[in-house]
């Protein structure tokens, strides 16, 4: 059993362009030449969509993808950051955390690790940092997690020798896997796939990487913000982390609700 105290985001996947088709549609509408500076699918996707608008095409701003994207991002023409998508892969959290980040709907999909057919007796845990932070508080945490980590696994013994009236071991298993996890604590690691759109991510980021969020879900909100920054900067680069008494950090931007 290990005790987990910080999350690793993933980023997993990203898009790709089909140049031929993308040059195709410009060939068919006489545009007979348009580049951009950037090279991150996602970053010009979103270009792409609003010039779509405007067929602007033939006659782009100065400042390249940036300039561009920083007009949206001013103007607040959300939509058209609904075009990139990222793929994310997030360890190390807690099942506190899940239950607070699939609330957020519009623009998000999940799957999560299930504790119905995998194994949760070598489970891992998340400990918070106000418990950690005290030797006395962290002795009752552990002591929990340690009784109900040794009742899931006498549980489950317990469900697979008693008699059943299913012949499939497969089934009997989970069966015991799906009734002994009802004692496992919130604090039990979990791993979830997001695949989300940089309009929805900016919420999430606006939303739960912010003073008022809990702990565990804003520590996930930075880093999400850190690997998207470094993925596309055109996209996220306008937040500044601001760092807050208890070692966190907060997200601000001049572009509020795009």
């Amino acid at each position: 059993m290990r005790i987990i105290r910080e999350p690793t985001v993933y980023l997993l996947g990203r898009q790709t362009i089909d140049t031929a088709e993308l040059n195709r549609f410009l060939s068919d509408h006489e545009v007979t030449h348009w580049t951009t500076d950037t090279d991150i699918a996602g970053q010009k996707l979103c270009e792409i969509a609003g010039r779509l608008c405007y067929m602007s095409f033939a006659k782009p701003r100065p400042g390249g993808n940036q300039a561009y994207l920083g007009h949206i991002l001013e103007v607040g023409h959300g939509s058209v950051l609904e075009h990139a998508l990222f793929n994310l892969l997030i360890t190390g959290v807690s099942r506190s955390f899940t239950h607070e980040l699939v609330r957020h709907r519009a623009g998000f999909g999940y799957s999560q690790l299930s504790q119905r057919y995998v194994d949760e007796s070598t489970a891992d845990f998340v400990e918070p940092d106000c418990i950690a932070a005290d030797p006395g508080l962290h002795a009752i945490w552990l002591q929990a997690i340690e009784r109900s980590l040794e009742s899931y696994r006498e549980l489950v013994e317990a469900l697979m020798n008693a008699p059943s009236q299913v012949p499939d071991k497969t089934l009997q298993r989970k069966m015991a896997r799906q009734a002994a996890r009802s004692v496992l604590p919130n604090a039990t690691e979990t791993k979830i796939f997001v695949t989300a759109n940089a309009r929805a991510l900016r919420h999430f980021i606006e939303m739960r990487c912010s003073e008022p969020a809990e702990v565990e879900i804003r520590k996930v909100a930075t880093e999400v913000l850190r690997v998207l920054q470094r993925e596309a900067p055109n996209l996220f680069g306008d937040y500044e982390l601001s760092p807050l008494p208890d070692g966190t950090f907060e997200a601000r931007t001049r572009h509020r609700k795009v």
